[in-house]
Protein backbone atom coordinates (compact mmCIF):
# COMPACT_ATOMS: atom_id res chain seq x y z
CA UNK A 1 0.00 0.00 0.00
CA UNK A 2 1.10 3.54 -0.68
CA UNK A 3 1.64 5.06 2.75
CA UNK A 4 1.62 8.78 2.04
CA UNK A 5 -0.70 10.43 -0.42
CA UNK A 6 -1.43 14.04 -1.25
CA UNK A 7 -4.71 14.85 -2.92
CA UNK A 8 -4.84 18.31 -4.45
CA UNK A 9 -8.49 19.28 -4.17
CA UNK A 10 -11.09 20.27 -1.81
CA UNK A 11 -14.15 20.02 1.57
CA UNK A 12 -13.10 18.66 13.54
CA UNK A 13 -11.83 15.50 14.17
CA UNK A 14 -13.55 12.18 13.52
CA UNK A 15 -12.64 8.52 13.68
CA UNK A 16 -14.72 5.48 12.75
CA UNK A 17 -13.83 1.98 11.58
CA UNK A 18 -10.19 2.77 10.92
CA UNK A 19 -10.78 6.16 9.33
CA UNK A 20 -9.43 9.33 10.97
CA UNK A 21 -10.28 12.80 9.70
CA UNK A 22 -8.65 15.94 11.05
CA UNK A 23 -9.63 19.46 10.04
CA UNK A 24 -6.27 21.19 9.74
CA UNK A 25 -7.85 24.64 9.93
CA UNK A 26 -7.98 23.97 13.69
CA UNK A 27 -4.17 23.94 13.82
CA UNK A 28 -3.33 27.36 12.42
CA UNK A 29 -1.48 28.64 15.49
CA UNK A 30 1.93 27.54 16.74
CA UNK A 31 0.71 26.53 20.20
CA UNK A 32 -1.89 24.17 18.67
CA UNK A 33 0.87 21.68 17.90
CA UNK A 34 0.29 20.46 21.48
CA UNK A 35 -3.31 19.68 20.55
CA UNK A 36 -1.98 17.60 17.67
CA UNK A 37 0.44 15.32 19.56
CA UNK A 38 -0.27 16.21 23.20
CA UNK A 39 1.20 18.71 25.68
CA UNK A 40 4.67 18.06 27.14
CA UNK A 41 5.08 17.23 30.87
CA UNK A 42 4.20 20.09 33.19
CA UNK A 43 1.70 21.71 30.81
CA UNK A 44 -2.08 21.74 31.02
CA UNK A 45 -3.65 18.77 29.22
CA UNK A 46 -0.54 16.61 29.41
CA UNK A 47 -2.47 13.57 30.66
CA UNK A 48 -5.10 13.88 27.93
CA UNK A 49 -2.70 13.21 25.05
CA UNK A 50 -2.89 14.48 21.50
CA UNK A 51 -5.84 14.15 19.16
CA UNK A 52 -3.89 12.39 16.43
CA UNK A 53 -1.59 10.31 18.63
CA UNK A 54 -4.49 8.89 20.68
CA UNK A 55 -6.33 7.74 17.57
CA UNK A 56 -3.23 6.32 15.88
CA UNK A 57 -2.33 4.43 19.04
CA UNK A 58 -5.79 2.85 19.04
CA UNK A 59 -5.65 2.08 15.29
CA UNK A 60 -2.11 2.20 13.88
CA UNK A 61 -3.19 1.03 10.43
CA UNK A 62 -5.91 3.63 9.91
CA UNK A 63 -6.57 5.78 6.85
CA UNK A 64 -5.80 9.31 8.05
CA UNK A 65 -7.19 12.36 6.25
CA UNK A 66 -5.58 15.75 6.88
CA UNK A 67 -8.25 18.00 5.42
CA UNK A 68 -7.09 21.38 4.04
CA UNK A 69 -3.50 20.85 5.16
CA UNK A 70 -2.41 24.17 3.66
CA UNK A 71 -4.11 25.96 6.57
CA UNK A 72 -1.98 24.25 9.24
CA UNK A 73 0.90 26.01 11.01
CA UNK A 74 4.38 25.15 9.62
CA UNK A 75 5.32 23.52 12.95
CA UNK A 76 2.55 20.97 12.41
CA UNK A 77 4.06 20.13 9.04
CA UNK A 78 7.43 19.62 10.78
CA UNK A 79 5.84 16.88 12.89
CA UNK A 80 4.59 15.23 9.71
CA UNK A 81 8.15 14.83 8.41
CA UNK A 82 8.87 12.03 10.89
CA UNK A 83 5.38 10.61 10.41
CA UNK A 84 5.67 10.34 6.61
CA UNK A 85 9.31 9.29 6.48
CA UNK A 86 9.64 6.71 9.24
CA UNK A 87 6.02 5.79 9.87
CA UNK A 88 6.14 6.72 13.54
CA UNK A 89 5.18 9.64 15.76
CA UNK A 90 6.37 10.72 19.21
CA UNK A 91 3.66 12.15 21.45
CA UNK A 92 3.95 14.77 24.19
CA UNK A 93 4.69 12.07 26.78
CA UNK A 94 7.73 10.88 24.83
CA UNK A 95 6.09 7.64 23.73
CA UNK A 96 6.54 6.50 20.14
CA UNK A 97 3.51 5.37 18.15
CA UNK A 98 4.35 3.01 15.30
CA UNK A 99 2.05 3.48 12.33
CA UNK A 100 3.97 2.17 9.32
CA UNK A 101 0.82 0.57 7.91
CA UNK A 102 -1.26 3.75 8.03
CA UNK A 103 -2.27 5.59 4.85
CA UNK A 104 -2.08 9.37 4.98
CA UNK A 105 -4.12 11.58 2.66
CA UNK A 106 -3.94 15.36 2.53
CA UNK A 107 -6.29 17.73 0.71
CA UNK A 108 -5.60 21.30 -0.30
CA UNK A 109 -6.94 24.08 -2.50
CA UNK A 110 -3.45 25.39 -3.27
CA UNK A 111 -3.13 26.06 -7.03
CA UNK A 112 -6.77 25.08 -7.59
CA UNK A 113 -7.41 28.15 -9.77
CA UNK A 114 -4.43 27.38 -12.00
CA UNK A 115 -5.46 23.74 -12.32
CA UNK A 116 -9.06 24.69 -13.15
CA UNK A 117 -8.10 27.17 -15.85
CA UNK A 118 -5.64 24.73 -17.40
CA UNK A 119 -8.24 21.96 -17.41
CA UNK A 120 -10.81 24.21 -19.08
CA UNK A 121 -8.29 25.07 -21.76
CA UNK A 122 -7.53 21.39 -22.35
CA UNK A 123 -11.25 20.60 -22.66
CA UNK A 124 -11.75 23.39 -25.17
CA UNK A 125 -8.87 22.09 -27.26
CA UNK A 126 -10.27 18.56 -27.07
CA UNK A 127 -13.72 19.76 -28.17
CA UNK A 128 -12.27 21.64 -31.11
CA UNK A 129 -10.33 18.55 -32.14
CA UNK A 130 -13.50 16.46 -31.98
CA UNK A 131 -15.36 18.97 -34.15
CA UNK A 132 -12.56 18.95 -36.71
CA UNK A 133 -12.69 15.18 -36.91
CA UNK A 134 -16.49 15.36 -37.36
CA UNK A 135 -16.89 12.27 -35.22
CA UNK A 136 -20.08 10.43 -36.05
CA UNK A 137 -19.99 8.24 -32.96
CA UNK A 138 -21.08 9.45 -29.54
CA UNK A 139 -18.30 7.42 -27.94
CA UNK A 140 -15.67 9.37 -29.88
CA UNK A 141 -17.09 12.71 -28.79
CA UNK A 142 -17.28 11.70 -25.13
CA UNK A 143 -13.56 10.91 -25.16
CA UNK A 144 -12.95 14.67 -25.17
CA UNK A 145 -13.86 14.66 -21.47
CA UNK A 146 -10.95 12.32 -20.73
CA UNK A 147 -8.08 14.81 -20.40
CA UNK A 148 -4.80 14.63 -18.52
CA UNK A 149 -2.56 17.31 -17.07
CA UNK A 150 0.83 17.33 -18.72
CA UNK A 151 4.10 16.68 -16.88
CA UNK A 152 5.36 20.06 -18.05
CA UNK A 153 2.44 21.90 -16.43
CA UNK A 154 3.00 20.02 -13.17
CA UNK A 155 6.71 20.85 -13.09
CA UNK A 156 6.60 24.44 -14.32
CA UNK A 157 3.37 25.67 -12.71
CA UNK A 158 2.18 23.45 -9.87
CA UNK A 159 5.49 22.55 -8.22
CA UNK A 160 6.62 26.20 -7.80
CA UNK A 161 3.26 27.10 -6.25
CA UNK A 162 3.45 24.21 -3.78
CA UNK A 163 7.05 25.03 -2.92
CA UNK A 164 6.22 28.71 -2.38
CA UNK A 165 3.37 27.82 -0.03
CA UNK A 166 4.87 24.98 2.02
CA UNK A 167 8.41 26.41 1.82
CA UNK A 168 10.21 23.14 2.36
CA UNK A 169 11.35 20.56 -0.14
CA UNK A 170 11.66 17.87 2.52
CA UNK A 171 7.92 18.01 3.12
CA UNK A 172 7.01 17.80 -0.57
CA UNK A 173 9.68 15.14 -1.08
CA UNK A 174 7.90 12.78 1.31
CA UNK A 175 4.74 12.78 -0.78
CA UNK A 176 4.38 9.66 -2.89
CA UNK A 177 1.67 10.85 -5.25
CA UNK A 178 -0.25 13.98 -6.18
CA UNK A 179 -3.77 13.51 -7.51
CA UNK A 180 -5.31 16.47 -9.35
CA UNK A 181 -9.05 17.11 -9.22
CA UNK A 182 -10.26 18.85 -12.37
CA UNK A 183 -13.47 20.87 -12.91
CA UNK A 184 -16.46 18.72 -13.77
CA UNK A 185 -17.22 18.09 -17.42
CA UNK A 186 -20.77 18.36 -18.74
CA UNK A 187 -21.60 14.65 -18.44
CA UNK A 188 -20.38 14.65 -14.82
CA UNK A 189 -22.53 17.68 -14.03
CA UNK A 190 -25.60 15.86 -15.31
CA UNK A 191 -24.74 12.93 -13.04
CA UNK A 192 -24.40 15.27 -10.05
CA UNK A 193 -27.77 16.89 -10.76
CA UNK A 194 -29.42 13.47 -11.16
CA UNK A 195 -27.91 12.33 -7.88
CA UNK A 196 -29.25 15.38 -6.02
CA UNK A 197 -32.71 15.10 -7.57
CA UNK A 198 -32.89 11.38 -6.76
CA UNK A 199 -31.88 12.16 -3.17
CA UNK A 200 -34.77 14.61 -2.72
CA UNK A 201 -37.20 12.43 -4.69
CA UNK A 202 -36.48 9.59 -2.28
CA UNK A 203 -37.13 11.88 0.70
CA UNK A 204 -40.38 13.13 -0.84
CA UNK A 205 -41.56 9.55 -1.36
CA UNK A 206 -40.59 8.33 2.10
CA UNK A 207 -41.90 11.30 4.09
CA UNK A 208 -44.92 12.47 2.06
CA UNK A 209 -45.67 9.68 -0.46
CA UNK A 210 -44.98 12.14 -3.29
CA UNK A 211 -43.53 10.88 -6.57
CA UNK A 212 -41.21 13.36 -8.27
CA UNK A 213 -40.43 13.14 -11.99
CA UNK A 214 -38.33 15.25 -14.37
CA UNK A 215 -36.95 15.22 -17.91
CA UNK A 216 -33.58 16.01 -19.53
CA UNK A 217 -34.11 19.79 -19.96
CA UNK A 218 -34.41 20.03 -16.16
CA UNK A 219 -30.97 18.45 -15.81
CA UNK A 220 -29.54 20.85 -18.39
CA UNK A 221 -30.96 23.90 -16.62
CA UNK A 222 -29.74 22.89 -13.16
CA UNK A 223 -26.31 21.94 -14.50
CA UNK A 224 -26.03 25.54 -15.69
CA UNK A 225 -25.83 26.61 -12.04
CA UNK A 226 -22.37 25.03 -11.71
CA UNK A 227 -19.78 27.43 -10.30
CA UNK A 228 -16.16 26.59 -11.03
CA UNK A 229 -15.00 28.05 -7.71
CA UNK A 230 -17.48 26.18 -5.48
CA UNK A 231 -17.46 22.78 -7.19
CA UNK A 232 -20.15 20.21 -6.42
CA UNK A 233 -21.57 22.42 -3.64
CA UNK A 234 -22.85 24.83 -6.27
CA UNK A 235 -24.96 22.05 -7.83
CA UNK A 236 -26.31 21.09 -4.41
CA UNK A 237 -27.25 24.72 -3.70
CA UNK A 238 -28.84 25.12 -7.13
CA UNK A 239 -31.11 22.11 -6.63
CA UNK A 240 -32.08 23.29 -3.15
CA UNK A 241 -32.77 26.84 -4.35
CA UNK A 242 -34.73 26.05 -7.50
CA UNK A 243 -36.39 22.72 -6.67
CA UNK A 244 -36.50 21.97 -2.94
CA UNK A 245 -37.63 25.49 -1.97
CA UNK A 246 -40.44 25.23 -4.52
CA UNK A 247 -41.51 21.85 -3.17
CA UNK A 248 -41.47 23.17 0.39
CA UNK A 249 -43.55 26.22 -0.54
CA UNK A 250 -46.12 24.08 -2.38
CA UNK A 251 -46.38 21.76 0.60
CA UNK A 252 -46.81 24.62 3.06
CA UNK A 253 -49.52 26.13 0.85
CA UNK A 254 -51.32 22.74 0.77
CA UNK A 255 -51.10 22.48 -3.01
CA UNK A 256 -49.92 18.86 -3.02
CA UNK A 257 -52.60 16.14 -2.88
CA UNK A 258 -51.68 13.14 -0.78
CA UNK A 259 -49.85 10.48 -2.76
CA UNK A 260 -49.63 12.69 -5.85
CA UNK A 261 -47.17 12.56 -8.73
CA UNK A 262 -45.28 15.77 -9.48
CA UNK A 263 -43.46 16.54 -12.71
CA UNK A 264 -40.69 19.10 -12.81
CA UNK A 265 -40.41 20.89 -16.15
CA UNK A 266 -38.72 23.91 -17.75
CA UNK A 267 -40.83 26.88 -18.78
CA UNK A 268 -39.55 29.95 -20.66
CA UNK A 269 -40.51 33.34 -19.29
CA UNK A 270 -42.21 35.43 -21.97
CA UNK A 271 -42.18 34.98 -25.73
CA UNK A 272 -38.70 36.37 -26.42
CA UNK A 273 -36.12 34.07 -27.95
CA UNK A 274 -33.61 34.73 -25.17
CA UNK A 275 -36.12 34.68 -22.31
CA UNK A 276 -34.95 33.24 -19.02
CA UNK A 277 -36.22 29.69 -18.36
CA UNK A 278 -37.57 28.69 -14.97
CA UNK A 279 -38.56 25.46 -13.28
CA UNK A 280 -42.23 24.77 -12.64
CA UNK A 281 -44.14 21.98 -10.91
CA UNK A 282 -47.26 20.27 -12.20
CA UNK A 283 -49.49 17.59 -10.71
CA UNK A 284 -49.92 14.59 -13.01
CA UNK A 285 -53.24 12.75 -12.76
CA UNK A 286 -53.89 9.05 -13.18
CA UNK A 287 -55.33 9.81 -16.64
CA UNK A 288 -52.04 11.57 -17.58
CA UNK A 289 -53.70 14.98 -17.30
CA UNK A 290 -51.58 17.70 -15.72
CA UNK A 291 -52.16 20.88 -13.72
CA UNK A 292 -49.40 23.46 -13.20
CA UNK A 293 -49.13 24.61 -9.60
CA UNK A 294 -49.52 28.30 -8.85
CA UNK A 295 -47.06 28.66 -5.98
CA UNK A 296 -47.16 31.98 -4.16
CA UNK A 297 -43.80 33.53 -3.31
CA UNK A 298 -43.02 33.90 0.43
CA UNK A 299 -44.25 37.05 2.11
CA UNK A 300 -40.75 37.93 3.34
CA UNK A 301 -37.29 36.38 3.28
CA UNK A 302 -37.76 34.90 6.78
CA UNK A 303 -40.45 32.61 5.42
Amino acid sequence: LVRNWYLLSSTHLSSTLGFIRMDMSEFQEKHEVAKFIGSPPGYIGHEEGGQLTKLLKACPNAVVLFDEVDKAHPDVLTIMLQLFDEGRLTDGKGKTIECKDAIFIMTSNVASEDIAQHALQLRQEAEELSRRKLADKLEDVEKSDDIKISRQFKDTVIRPILKAHFRRDEFLGRINEIVYFLPFCYSELLQLVSKELNFWAKKAKQRHDITLQWDHPVLDLLAGGYNLHYGARSIKHEVERRVVNQLAAAYEQELLPKGCTLRLFVQSEGQEEHSMPRLRLEVVGEDSSSRTLDIRPPLNPEH
